[in-house]
């Protein structure tokens, strides 16, 4: 039946994607209790962190799969410099930067009729 490939599907998904994941995530929150916020471990959890961050926005940008592939680079340049602008004009609100670069891609998309 089509129910049980749907829940096996659903179990393979929780089992192989989202509990590996959790169990990290629940980690550092303990361990994250510790740290105080101005130290050198924290710095350099921030900084791995941002390091990582601007890989995959760069590997976004730069080597797109699926999707993006049909979008223009310039196009995809011009949604990052949208967001880092508006988090950097509006009190760097990482939601401000977000929905910028967003409505601008997704405008462009629309603008050049690649819906």
């Amino acid at each position: 039946m089509i129910y049980d490939n749907v829940l096996i599907a659903s179990l393979i998904v929780i089992v192989v994607g989202f509990l590996p994941t959790e169990v990290w995530r629940w980690l550092a929150i303990f361990a994250g209790r510790r740290v105080e916020a101005g130290s050198e471990l924290f710095l350099w959890i921030k900084a791995v962190a941002t390091a990582l961050l601007a890989a995959v926005v760069g590997r976004l940008v730069f080597m797109p799969t699926g999707a993006l592939v049909g979008v223009p680079l310039s196009l995809r340049l011009a949604s990052v410099v949208a967001g880092v602008l508006a988090f950097l004009l509006i009190k760097r609100s990482v939601l401000a930067g977000v929905v910028a670069a967003q409505v601008v891609l997704l405008g462009g998309i629309w603008w050049l009729g690649l819906h």
